[in-house]
């Protein structure tokens, strides 16, 4: 990133981002960037959610919504994805190494890690019920 050219939009998507928990959409982070930055594109979101993501800083969440998800933390870990709202939040919880070693097993290749995503109804739309 030393040959990047400093971008406020850019820091301020990564700093709205930063502890979040809930995954936002692209939609939500502009909406939420447009505050800060009321002549800001859509576009100029996507590209630099593109980027950042490109570049190791986040991670995009695909889960099966129709939209994508954006996540500051790019250590491994779970998430848990609600059927009803399609909210997606970090699930914590230990992936066996057995699973791993099986996956190897039945693959040519080289598995440098794994990602779990959990489906149910959130404690939110429990609530609702």
């Amino acid at each position: 990133m030393a040959n990047l050219k400093y971008s406020r939009q850019r820091e301020a998507i990564k700093t709205f981002l930063c502890g979040r928990k809930d995954h936002p959409t692209a939609d939500t982070i502009y909406t939420a960037i447009r505050k800060q930055y009321p002549n800001i594109s859509l576009g100029t979101v996507y590209r630099n959610l593109g980027l950042l993501t490109d570049l190791g800083e986040i991670r995009k969440i695909s889960v099966g919504d129709g939209a994508e998800h954006f996540d500051y933390d790019t250590r491994p870990h779970s998430h848990f994805v609600c059927t009803q709202c399609h909210c997606v939040s970090d699930f914590e919880t230990q992936i066996p190494e057995h699973i791993v070693q099986s996956a190897q097993k039945n693959f040519g290749g080289t598995i440098d890690g794994c990602s779990v995503s959990f489906h149910g109804i959130c404690e939110k739309c429990m609530k609702r019920s």
